[in-house]
């Protein structure tokens, strides 16, 4: 045995050898295509600081950036049958719910929690587009359903984030059932007198949009979102017309009055805080652990030096 070949170059050509850079510390951006720093990306909530691209953004880690100190507590949600169809196409459906819960590690499409925004307790309900198109299915309904019971009993505002491609198919006629059951839902918050808030992020679509993401006494977008029953480009293939440019996105809703605002995702804590103290007769935020100033009126003994004064300045 050649100790210097076998046993001394390799550990000084380990030592000299090139690492090689994780993949997970770069993501490119699909709009403008450059290269971004992981830690930059986090920051900026997952929107790209060149051209303001926002990319998809998971429930857990919205709800970390939107809730005070990034604490809230996941609201349990009913678990529906798994396989009410025994529907199978080019797989089987539990496999097709095994794949996304690996892949994202989460349960479900939608995620439900409860904490404090801005000193206010609210509910908060998210779908997670990686989760098999965040498509609504029995589960979504029991998690709307759970979060409109908990919102009453809390007496909170809720606030739901959109994203979806529309019903899923693997459920076929039970999934649309969840249109009316999630519309019921939303009507027993507005019968407590309680703030309803939809936040439509990219892409919301399909019979998500044609219920419960056009319920909202607010409807607030994130920029260039996706929002529409039916796609740009089934419509275009129907009336056989070229559409406007922007066509179904947050921009052109807003203009023509489908939407209330249009706010970019990193100031979008700030809104909602507004809003719900706004909905709940609170008064404004006050950033800090200082109170909110309270407005009197100055009294009679308060104004009679400052009178003096101006007298003996007159004099």
């Amino acid at each position: 045995m050649n100790w210097i070949s076998n046993v001394v170059r390799p550990k000084i050509n380990s030592l000299f050898s090139r690492r090689e850079t994780p993949d997970n510390l770069w993501t490119k951006c699909e709009e403008c295509g450059n290269m971004l720093f992981h830690r930059e990306l986090t920051e900026a909530l997952n929107t790209c600081p060149n051209c303001d691209h926002h990319m998809h953004i998971t429930p857990r880690e919205r709800f970390t950036a939107l809730f005070d100190n990034g604490v809230f507590v996941e609201v349990d949600v009913p678990e529906p049958l798994a396989d009410p169809l025994h529907f199978k196409d080019q797989k089987r459906y539990p496999d097709r719910m095994r794949e996304a819960r690996k892949k994202t590690n989460e349960k479900e499409a939608m995620l439900v929690a409860e904490g404090d925004l801005g000193g206010v307790k609210v509910v908060c309900a998210g779908q997670d587009f990686s989760f098999m198109g965040g498509s609504m299915g029995m589960y979504v309904g029991n998690a709307i359903i759970a979060a409109a019971e908990r919102a009453v009993k809390l007496k909170a505002p809720l606030i739901l984030f959109s994203a979806a491609g529309g019903a899923r198919m693997q459920e076929g006629i039970l999934s649309l059932m969840q249109m009316p059951r999630s519309t019921v839902a939303v009507e027993m918050v507005k019968d407590a007198g309680l703030p309803y808030i939809v936040v439509l992020t990219h892409p919301t679509t399909g019979g998500v949009t044609a219920s419960y993401a056009m319920l909202g006494d607010i409807h607030i977008a994130e920029p260039n979102a996706l929002i529409c029953f039916a796609g740009p480009r089934v419509i275009e293939q129907t009336i056989r017309e070229k559409l406007p440019e922007g066509f179904q996105r947050s921009e052109y809703l807003l203009d023509h009055g489908i939407l209330d605002r249009v706010t970019h995702r990193t100031a979008m804590r700030e809104e909602l805080i507004t809003i719900t103290r706004m909905l709940t007769k609170k008064p404004p935020h006050v950033k800090g652990d200082l109170p909110a100033p309270t407005l009197e009126k100055p009294k009679a003994e308060d104004k009679a030096p400052e009178a003096d004064k101006a007298a003996s300045a007159e004099k």
